[in-house]
């Protein structure tokens, strides 16, 4: 089979279906992909942790960037409540920004192909073709769709409807300072390392990614900081994710819509159990924003014609830094089994799907795992005592 007569629609248009969309280019599939947004993506989730699945991505598909992809950190520190060193860990990691990963496959993917604020609605399909119709009226139709539309996904709902997210009982604040923005001192500690201070029911971490304007030069970069915190579902989630104009948000609350007294009360928390610091990190941050952190496993993956991929399927707590890899990895694996199954899609995705259930299935779990170790489950982690 001819993979060039092959068109794949692709719903979703962030870094899970820039994956999907540069991979099976790559192997010389034709692709669109749909995001619902009319506006231009912007640095959601600020840093990633950079995974061997993201940089072969980029290397399979032929993806320009200069090496090394991101910030190296040498080392990790631990605080002690007074801002001293607890430990030292020697651990060399690359630190990226969503920005950055984004914008180098916006860059590589045809923009005649990429198409904004489109809000699938259905989707029908056959033994020989799927078709995506959306809101305004237009539609599209392909040999494979792959829902890569994130923790909201709609292709998940049309297919799975009683799989949701769930929230796992806190919340990740967090921000991002210019490096110019921080005291000396306080940058010097903080520079190229990854650190963290930890206290009962919470901690904090932060690194160095690229500038918002994707720049790896000292001084244009930025720190990335995520703090965990624990709010009980019923009676303190639903104000902590009310933003400035009064909407209660689903799962996140952008940079610069965070209502005010709720941005008070964190940063004078932060002022009161933070070590130092992390106290003047926080001051530093401009605009900070929260998330709740989310659990979601799916019993399958592929359904027919139609795969799902990412967060859509699995969502890792961050303590994995396997989300973004994830994605590279169910769109990796997709286009090898499309390869070998001589760009059959029902056979493709029968022999994609089984591994990638696996992979997501690990994540989760050890996700959880990680968050129990730490105590997030359980109490409030905001307690009175200073440690």
């Amino acid at each position: 089979m001819n993979a060039t007569e092959n068109h794949a629609i692709v719903i979703g248009g962030s870094l899970g279906g820039l994956f999907a969309g540069i991979l099976l280019r790559s192997i010389g599939w034709q692709v669109d992909v749909y995001e619902r947004s009319p506006h231009t993506l912007d640095s959601r989730g600020g840093g990633v942790v950079l995974q061997p699945d993201v940089v072969e991505a980029f290397l399979r598909a032929g993806v320009a960037y200069e090496a090394p992809l991101g910030v190296v950190a040498h080392e990790r520190y631990y605080l002690k409540r007074d801002g001293s060193i607890a430990q030292r860990m020697p651990m060399r990691q690359t630190l990226t920004s969503w920005n950055l990963l984004y914008g180098s496959m916006r860059r590589h993917f045809p923009t005649e192909h990429y198409h904004q604020g489109k809000n699938l609605v259905e989707i029908e399909q056959n033994d020989e073709q799927v078709a995506a119709i959306f809101a305004d009226g237009s539609s599209d139709t392909g040999d494979l769709l792959i829902g890569a539309d994130g923790a909201n996904s709609t292709v998940r709902r049309l297919l799975l409807p009683a799989y949701e997210p769930h929230y796992a009982g806190y919340v990740a604040y967090r921000g991002l300072v210019n490096e110019t923005d921080l005291g000396q001192e306080t940058a010097a500690l903080m520079t190229e390392r990854f650190v963290f201070y930890q206290f009962p029911n919470s901690h904090i971490l932060q690194y160095v990614i690229p500038g918002e304007d994707e720049s790896l030069v000292p001084g244009n970069r930025r720190f990335n900081w995520v703090w965990y915190v624990n709010y009980d579902e019923k009676t303190e989630l639903p104000r902590i994710l009310t933003d400035q104009d009064g909407k209660r948000r689903d799962y996140s609350t952008p940079p610069g819509m965070m209502a005010p007294e709720i941005e008070q009360e964190m940063r004078s928390y932060a002022n009161k159990v933070l070590a130092p610091p992390f106290q003047k990190l926080v001051a530093a941050t401009k605009e900070p924003f929260v998330q709740a952190i989310l659990d979601l496993g799916v019993p399958q993956m592929a359904f027919g014609r139609v795969a799902l991929v990412g967060d859509a399927a699995f969502i890792p707590r961050p303590h994995t830094a396997a989300s973004v890899s994830k994605g590279a990895a169910n769109a990796i694996a997709l286009a090898d089994a499309l390869i070998e199954q001589d760009h059959a899609v029902h056979q493709a995705l029968h022999a994609w799907e089984i591994d990638q259930l696996r992979l997501g299935m690990h994540l989760w779990k050890v996700g959880q795992d990680l968050g129990e170790r730490s105590q997030f489950m359980y109490g409030t982690g905001r307690s009175e005592d200073d440690q």
